[in-house]
C-alpha cells in the first residue's frame, strides 16, 4: 500500500534532539512496584538516569530521589523536579554517603557499567535490606503484518552495527553476574501508539543506526523505512508498539 509520504529518505536526518523526543516512557506501575520492595521510602538513587525517565516516576514514592548520569548533556535535559537532585557522576563513583539508599536502580544503562565496581559502590551506599534493580526493555514488537519485516531489519540488517553490549539487553541481562538475593517480579511492558514518523524517530536513537550511517549504509536505512511506510498505511495511522521489560532485582 502506498502512502502520502514524499520519501522516507529524510527520516534519518532529524537531529540529536530525537533521544528526548522519542524514547518510550516506563509505566508508572514499575516505579510503584520497585518502591514496594524497598525497606523504606527514604532515598531512591537512579544510576545512569539519562534525562530522568525512570527517576521522575520514582519521585512520588520516596522522600528524596537522586538521579546520576556521567553525561552533563543528559542531566541538562532532565525535566526539573523539586523532589529530585540530579548530579553528573559515573556509576563506578557514586557521590553519596555510606548506608543511605533504600533503592538503587539502573534503567537501560547497566550494560555500560563496570559491574564489579558498580556493585561495590552499591554495597557501600545501600542501607540494610536495600533493593537493587537493573531494568531493561528488549526488542520491540509490532503488529503481525509489520513485525516480521522489522525483526529481519533488527536482526540481519542493522544487527551487525550494534555494539557488543546490546546482546546483554536482548537477553534481559540474564547472562550478567548478579551476586544478590534475587526477587521475583510481575510482568511489565512499555506500550505506546505511534504514528509512522514517531516510530522512525525512535529508530534515530539507536546507536546502531548512527554507526550504519557512519559506515555509509544510508541505503540500508532508507530502504527499510520506505518498505515499512508502504506496509504501515497512512503515516498518521497510530499503531501499537510494545517492549517487554526485564529485570534483575535483589536485596542487599
Amino acid at each position: 500500500m502506498s502512502t502520502d509520504l514524499p520519501s522516507a529518505r529524510n527520516w534519518f536526518d532529524q537531529g540529536g534532539e530525537a533521544y528526548a523526543r522519542f524514547r518510550p516512557e516506563y509505566p508508572p506501575e514499575l516505579a510503584a512496584f520497585l518502591a514496594s520492595q524497598a525497606p523504606d521510602r527514604q532515598l531512591a538513587v537512579d544510576v545512569g538516569c539519562g534525562n530522568g525517565q525512570l527517576t521522575r516516576l520514582l519521585a512520588p514514592h520516596f522522600d528524596s530521589v537522586i538521579g546520576l548520569d556521567p553525561s552533563a548533556d543528559q542531566i541538562a535535559n532532565a525535566a526539573p523536579d523539586a523532589r529530585i537532585a540530579y548530579r553528573c557522576a559515573p556509576a563506578e563513583q557514586l557521590p553519596l554517603a555510606d548506608g543511605g539508599a533504600s533503592l538503587v536502580t539502573a534503567a537501560q544503562a547497566a550494560h555500560w557499567f563496570d559491574l564489579p565496581a558498580f556493585y561495590g559502590e552499591v554495597r557501600r551506599v545501600a542501607r540494610p535490606g536495600a533493593v537493587l534493580a537493573l531494568v531493561s526493555y528488549g526488542v520491540l514488537e509490532l503488529e503481525p503484518e509489520l513485525d516480521d519485516r522489522f525483526q529481519a531489519f533488527y536482526r540481519d540488517e542493522i544487527g551487525p552495527y550494534w555494539p557488543p553490549e546490546r546482546k546483554l539487553v536482548d537477553t534481559g541481562y540474564a547472562t550478567i553476574a548478579f551476586p544478590f538475593a534475587e526477587l521475583p517480579y510481575p510482568a511489565f511492558h512499555i506500550q505506546v501508539e505511534w504514528e509512522l514518523p514517531e516510530f522512525l524517530g525512535y529508530l534515530l536513537t539507536w546507536s546502531a543506526v548512527r554507526r550504519a550511517r557512519e559506515a555509509g549504509k544510508e541505503t540500508l536505512l532508507t530502504s527499510f523505512a520506505d518498505e515499512l511506510a508502504n506496509a504501515w498505511g497512512a503515516p498518521t495511522l497510530r499503531r501499537p508498539v510494545r517492549w517487554p521489560i526485564s529485570m534483575r532485582i535483589g536485596k542487599l
